[in-house]
């Protein structure tokens, strides 16, 4: 410490005993520890690589996070936007009286609408090969009631679905036929006539009337729909339904409608809802979310316990410091907080610079993907792997705040040790660590 330093700290302390807790003078002193001199720079690296650590680790918890939030949303958007939240199938009779059926359930309250289906596997060929399909046929008045199909048609029109033979198929399937809206896609089913040689495989050829791109790679390279009727012709289920979809207000109490949704059916029916046919999809999400958050959370650990090793080597290196402020009055309590606001300033300014990186890079994060892939000349997000189309991120405030609480709160813990041993120093003592 120099002569300049030494009387602007004798000035300071001669009311040392009569300040309040964190008065200025305390604040202005661990200014000064935080500032690099010569002799300190070994001390102001570790301050800086702390610094790092912690901003990093905040900034790539809430990325993380947010992006994984982004797929469950995505996903879950996705998924019952065109599958329904519940559906309704029949146990022991066929499902005939289907229009009467969804009329009732439309009827349920938080019910927003009811939407019968034939469905079946088949083959989907076009000029560039052959891939299996979903074939879904509806009602068109129901297909535009889809939001997740009417709102994504790219070519083509879904007007006179109904009256004529087109069909709707998704974005990747079609560029993996090759063809195009007004192109034919054939469409070879299994379940065909049956004739003195067996049963013989159903082909017939259908204009494509309009091609929609949903977002998710398998359901745009699987689906396709066609006329309710023409469905049940192909299928030979003739004035058969496969079931009824049900779609609600809040996905989430699927669990306390099932008993009004039986009762409306009328009939011995199996209703399952969103959250059974996709458990083990959902659950693995969530599994793998916590555990990212707790591996993350220990690059957030590892910062803070560098915050330690460098307050322990600051409180070694100002032991000379410490036996002078003690000698002008300052008590132990004083001490301890000069420590302490000088460790939690590294954890306090390396959060906030961590929650502001992360939110940058959040709101920038499809950009950055783009850009890195242009970069590498990779696919860093190939749909075909990760369903999506693009990298979502959705940061959650609630787990924002918890990730910045848990940041300072770590931070501050890290900087209590050190600050008790600097406080426990007795004048005589510190000089010995000169």
């Amino acid at each position: 410490m120099t002569a300049a330093d030494t009387a602007d700290i004798e000035r300071d302390e001669k009311q040392a005993a009569s300040t309040r807790p964190f008065s200025p003078f305390e604040w202005m002193i661990a200014g000064r520890y935080l500032r690099s001199r010569r002799r300190e720079t070994f001390i102001s690296v570790i301050a800086g690589f702390s610094f790092a650590g912690i901003m990093l680790g905040v900034a790539t918890l809430i990325i993380v996070m947010a992006v994984m939030n982004g797929f469950r949303t995505e996903l879950l958007g996705k998924i019952l936007g065109i599958n329904g939240h519940m559906l309704v199938q029949p146990i022991d009779l066929p499902l005939t009286d289907y229009d009467a059926v969804a009329s009732r359930l439309e009827g349920v309250p938080e019910v927003v609408s009811a939407i019968p289906f034939t469905e079946g596997q088949a083959l989907v060929s076009g000029p560039a090969g052959n891939f299996g399909a979903l074939v879904r046929g509806i009602y068109e008045s129901d297909l535009r009631r889809v939001p997740l199909i009417a709102n994504t048609v790219r070519g083509g029109t879904l007007d006179g679905f109904d009256e004529g033979e087109g069909v709707a198929i998704g974005s990747r399937m079609a560029q993996q036929l090759g063809i195009t809206v007004g192109d034919n896609v054939t469409i070879i089913s299994p379940r065909g006539s049956v004739t003195p040689m067996g049963v013989t495989p159903r082909v017939k050829a259908y204009p494509v009337s309009a091609i929609f791109e949903i977002g998710m790679s398998e359901y745009d390279a699987t689906f396709l729909f066609m006329p309710l009727n023409e469905a049940q012709a192909y299928f030979n289920m003739d004035n058969k339904a496969t079931g009824v979809e049900v779609y609600v207000l809040d996905p989430d109490r699927v669990g306390t409608m099932k008993a009004a949704i039986e009762e409306a059916a009328d009939r011995p029916a199996f209703v399952t809802d969103w959250r059974q046919r996709n458990i083990t999809f959902f659950s693995a999400l969530e599994v793998e979310r916590n555990v990212m958050f707790i591996i993350l959370t220990l690059i957030v650990l590892v910062a803070a316990l560098n915050i330690i090793s460098g307050m322990i080597m600051l409180v070694k290196d100002k032991g000379k410091d410490i036996a002078i402020l003690r000698t002008m009055g300052a008590s132990r309590g004083a001490i301890m907080r000069i420590f302490l606001i000088t460790g939690a300033s590294i954890g306090c300014v390396g959060t906030l610079a961590g929650f502001v990186l992360g939110l940058v890079v959040c709101l920038n994060i499809e950009s950055i993907r783009q850009f890195v892939s242009w970069l590498t000349t990779t696919e860093l997000f190939s749909p075909e792997l990760y369903f999506l189309s693009k990298l979502p991120a959705e940061i959650d405030s609630g787990e924002t705040t918890t990730v910045l609480l848990m940041a300072l709160l770590l931070s501050l813990l890290a900087t209590v040790y050190p600050a008790w041993r600097a406080a426990r120093l007795d004048p005589v003592e510190a000089l010995r660590y000169e």
